[in-house]
């Protein structure tokens, strides 16, 4: 009876399996290719290859001493690592913020009440009188007192990485290339100091709230007298201008030096030459 209700031992084994037997782990893995199947496969793709770059290109404005150069089918191709890149408002935040610290004078200045001029004296006895407890009159209560937390001087300036100052820089010149807000002309040189004939001259160019970038170590001599009365126009060097000039002026113009130092100091450390090449080979 109890032979009966014990089931049959051979139906409880693993039935025979043909072949090799899978298992978990490192085993599992399948194995290469074999050299046949894998010379049909499609080669990976690499990704230490950049995607080559795009020139930006932009019409050249006439010479502000030379009206009558021919620039109708004059272009000016720029470096699309400066001139191009993707626009950042969390970096020119961060740049103009940076910038108007530190034109703050922190200069304001409060007298404590050891600072206010006049006698310790107790003003009246502590008690007896019926009315508040009361020090000397420089008590910040009374009028003509001092300032509990009143301000003192201070440095509002704060601190920014380097390369987030020339990626805002990259991110400004790429706003106003996106807007066709961004000109270039040959150079920037004007023979006479007299305002009346350059205003004329900016009027007929339709560059009026310009803001004039030069390359030149200094603002050419002439070029500043005569501009420095006009109104709605800027002249600076590219060396000197920051990111929130940019932005404040609707239109910028640059001269061919200018454009190089830009490529020179904001653009990235391979050329586009060098892109095609690599990925070519």
């Amino acid at each position: 009876m109890l032979k009966s209700t014990i089931p049959n031992l051979q139906s409880l084994k693993r039935p025979a399996t043909t072949g090799r037997v899978r298992r978990f782990g490192p085993s599992s893995i399948s194995k290469a290719a074999p050299p046949e199947r894998a010379a049909l496969l499609p080669a990976a793709p690499t990704t230490n290859v950049a995607p080559p770059a795009e020139l930006v290109y932009v019409g050249l404005t006439a010479s502000l001493h030379r009206p009558h150069e021919p620039t109708r089918n004059r272009l000016v191709a720029l470096n699309p690592t400066v001139f191009h890149h993707p626009i950042r408002r969390d970096i020119l935040h961060l740049c103009v913020n940076h910038y108007r610290d530190s034109l703050r004078q922190g200069s304001a200045n409060t007298k404590t009440r050891g600072e206010v001029r006049g006698s310790g004296r107790k003003i009246r006895p502590q008690k007896g009188s019926g009315r508040a407890r009361l020090g000397d009159a420089q008590s910040p209560m009374l009028r003509g007192g001092g300032v509990a937390f009143g301000p003192k001087p201070r440095d509002f300036s704060t601190k920014l990485p380097r390369k987030v100052i020339q990626m805002g820089m990259r991110v400004a010149l790429s706003s106003k290339m996106l807007e066709h807000n961004l000109g270039v002309m040959k150079t920037m040189d004007w023979p006479s100091g007299k305002t009346k004939h350059l205003s004329h001259k900016i009027d007929s160019l339709g560059l009026k709230n310009t803001l004039f970038i030069t390359g030149e170590e200094e603002v050419p001599i002439m070029l500043q007298r005569a501009i420095r009365n006009i109104p709605l126009t800027g002249l600076t060097t590219s060396k000197d201008v920051n990111v929130y000039e940019m932005l404040k002026w609707s239109r910028v113009m640059l001269d061919a030096k200018a454009v190089e130092f830009f490529e020179r100091t904001l653009g990235k450390t391979h050329s586009i030459v060098d892109v095609v090449s690599s990925g070519s080979l």
